[in-house]
């Protein structure tokens, strides 16, 4: 009776208030697989100009295919996460050319796309084809763990079993875009993490976590996350009005992005401690620079580590082999051509520089 109450009156919410989104009045699996990459781990109001800047230059698969990558990670930056960007651009060439532009209808054949999870493939199953396939995200997880007053742990196989579970049982069969909807629209505007609406939330007589006062408590986590620090500290090389980037390779965070010459340390150091380090003196083995300013100490904090940088800007007073270290040479005023993290645009953005 209680999981039939949940549907009806989850449904019944809906209908009253549900988000209009421009991905929700359409069927077009492209666009609706474009809004959920873009839409993982980040937030509706940060994502919505993205899906529009995307599908504006974007229309259709084969446009996006062809773009140039570089480009792609351009219009991608600021979200983070660029490990999706990449996908995105990997598995638009794939369905353009491989699949001859015709985006996987079964539940399988879309979630064996690159980039795509299990939440993502039922998002897109029911949203696009109304496959009856029950998502499960953070909303679910919170919203299903409070209202049956669920304390198994999210984070662990028998959590993530259980909820999968019992989100198919809920699932409403015959109309599961709506439902899967719903429960996600719930849970970020209704059910939210912190100051949820208990108050006027018509699934308050049946919740379990509001009759035991426990809302605040769940859902459970039984690990959590360790932060890294890392202390980079950037070349900003500058010759007349060009500065030397590097292209980030794989293996490591931002790949494909463009950054300034690094030097990675266990902690920041003074300018007198870094001109003494092996990476230093690597790129000056003579004195044939001049140190201008150092930044302030920007900071960047990711989903396992943390970022602190300072940048350096040197003037070279003679021509630098920038390109035997794998570095390209470009005009600051071409810089809007490339994609940086987020930690260089915001010291591109600052004006405050200090002397060492």
């Amino acid at each position: 009776m209680q999981k039939k109450k949940f549907t009806k009156h989850l449904l019944e919410w809906f209908a009253e208030s549900h988000r209009p989104l421009p991905w929700k009045d359409t069927k077009d699996a492209y666009l609706i697989w474009l809004s959920e990459i873009i839409l993982q781990q980040t937030r509706v109001e940060q994502g919505l100009p993205y899906f529009e800047r995307f599908r504006e230059r974007y229309p259709s698969v084969h446009d996006l295919a062809d773009a140039p990558e570089d480009e792609v990670m351009r219009m991608w930056e600021g979200l983070g996460y660029y490990s999706r960007a990449r996908n995105l651009h990997f598995t638009a060439k794939h369905i353009a050319y491989d699949l001859d532009g015709k985006f996987p209808d079964t539940h399988a054949g879309i979630r064996a796309l690159k980039g795509v999870g299990d939440y993502t493939a039922a998002a897109i199953a029911s949203f696009a084809y109304d496959l009856p396939h029950a998502v499960v995200d953070g909303n679910v997880y919170r919203v299903l763990s409070r209202y049956f007053g669920e304390e198994t742990p999210i984070d662990t196989t028998q959590g993530k079993k259980l909820f999968a579970a019992l989100a198919d049982e809920l699932l409403d069969k015959k109309n599961p875009a709506t439902y899967n909807q719903a429960i996600m629209d719930f849970g970020a505007t209704h059910c939210m993490p912190k100051k949820p609406l208990c108050a006027s939330c018509l699934m308050k007589n049946n919740c379990v976590a509001f009759a035991e006062n426990t809302v605040h408590l769940l859902p459970i986590k039984s690990k959590k996350m360790k932060k890294i620090t890392r202390y980079f500290h950037y070349l900003v090389l500058n010759e007349g009005g060009k500065v030397w980037l590097r292209k980030r390779g794989p293996g490591d965070i931002w790949q494909n992005l463009y950054d300034f010459p690094i030097i990675e340390k266990e902690k920041t150091l003074t300018l007198s401690e870094l001109e003494k380090t092996n990476e230093w003196l690597t790129f000056f083995p003579k004195k044939k620079y001049h140190t201008k300013k150092i930044s302030r100490p920007f900071s960047q904090t990711l989903t396992h580590r943390k970022i602190i940088a300072v940048f350096v800007e040197i003037d070279l007073d003679e021509d630098f082999d920038g390109e035997k270290y794998g570095f390209v040479q470009v005009a600051r005023a071409d810089f809007d051509r490339y994609a940086f993290p987020r930690i260089l645009n915001d010291y591109l953005k600052d004006d405050v520089l200090e002397l060492f």
